[in-house]
């Protein structure tokens, strides 16, 4: 088992597929928008003949108006019944909570969320200042499961996890990033935007609003779904939709690049081609 990371655009779900051929693993997809059903050209998920080739956990796993964390992503990867896998994706979070483990959570019933709901960040400064001061007045899911945590346990959350550690899912996990230079990933990404609308990208965003009808589900606020929700409304031509979705994803790509240059330190680092080298020389190792 091992770990394929790099920013959107930089050419993993490829590189993973190839490689699991050669290596007959599997896939373990941790991405936040490919886990949708429905969202298939703007999560540029592997294609249908791909996903027959390859087997792929993590994938169209859930619908856009379900709800998700990376404790889903977790009990994907508790369920597969071996580790000949690779794990690959652009959310870098999921896979850093997995290496560096998820405390045990309280039992929650549903009037303790009832509950919380009605309370506020206030309420969660008052509680358990420490634990407030870490987190943004807006992260309204971090206010929400700290307050749950306080009524459940009648303990501060930060208190509950001094007595409940964070466990690792995954330890000693080989990493391997896809370095590319900042213009040629820029190049990468109009390519790909422009295959998507090509693809028919707009049409599947009024899919989904037409259907799901709530633009404040977190599948509907993607780059390239929110874009497309702002050119229905008027904002941008269709050139300028290009362009805009062209600049947010470069704009991901770089804080994902911040991201696993700070939190992976111990990652071998290469261009695409020699990478895949450096993966299938190793593979007795890993």
């Amino acid at each position: 088992m091992f770990a394929l990371i790099g920013p959107t655009a930089s050419g993993k779900s490829d590189l993973a597929i190839k490689l699991a051929k050669k290596l007959n693993y599997e896939i373990l997809s941790l991405d936040s928008l490919s886990i949708y059903k429905e969202i298939d050209i703007a999560s540029a998920k592997p294609s249908i003949e791909e996903l027959k080739m390859v087997k792929h956990y993590g994938i169209n796993e859930i619908y856009p108006n379900e709800k998700f964390d990376v404790m889903k992503f977790i009990e994907i990867y508790k369920k597969i019944p071996h580790k000949n896998i690779i794990i690959v994706g652009g959310t870098s979070f999921y896979l850093k909570t997995m290496i560096s483990g998820i405390s045990k959570m309280p039992l929650i019933s549903e009037e303790i969320k009832k509950e919380a709901k009605k309370l506020s960040f206030q309420d969660l400064q008052k509680t358990d200042p420490v634990y407030a001061a870490k987190i943004s007045p807006n992260d309204t899911y971090r206010i929400q499961k700290g307050l749950e945590i306080y009524l459940a346990t009648k303990m501060s959350p930060t208190e509950y996890f001094k007595q409940n550690p964070p466990v690792p899912v995954i330890e000693n996990l080989p990493i391997f990033e896809i370095e590319i230079d900042r213009q040629t990933l820029r190049e990468r990404i109009k390519l790909r935007t422009k295959k998507m609308l090509e693809k028919g990208l707009i049409d599947e965003v009024a899919y989904l609003e037409h259907k799901y009808r709530d633009r404040r589900l977190p599948a509907l606020k993607a780059i390239g779904v929110k874009e497309v929700l702002d050119y229905f409304n008027g904002i941008y031509s269709k050139e300028e939709l290009y362009e805009k979705i062209v600049t947010n994803t470069a704009r991901l790509a770089k804080r994902q690049q911040i991201f696993n240059k700070t939190q992976f330190p111990n990652k071998i680092s290469a261009p695409l081609k020699k990478l895949e080298n450096i993966i299938l020389n190793r593979k007795c190792k890993i």
